[in-house]
């Protein structure tokens, strides 16, 4: 599954919600330095969607706030 996310850091909480059929808006309290926004996101997407870490992962907008994911079938 490909969902396409808005990511908002350095929120005042970590959230998830579906904005249109495979968009999603997530925000989370990590900085966009290193790479702990991108972490976080993951994160916050495996316990949205029940699913572990490993199975997600960033496949276009590393760098960017707008970016395409896909959940990997387990």
């Amino acid at each position: 599954m490909k969902l396409t996310i808005t990511v908002k850091p350095n929120s005042r909480k970590t959230q998830v919600e579906p904005v249109g059929e495979g968009e999603y808006r997530v925000w989370v309290t990590a900085s966009p330095q290193d790479g702990k926004a991108n972490e976080a996101v993951i994160e916050a997407l495996a316990d949205h969607f029940d699913v572990p870490k490993s199975r997600i992962r960033i496949v276009h907008g590393a760098s960017s706030r707008k970016k395409l994911i896909e959940i990997l079938p387990g």
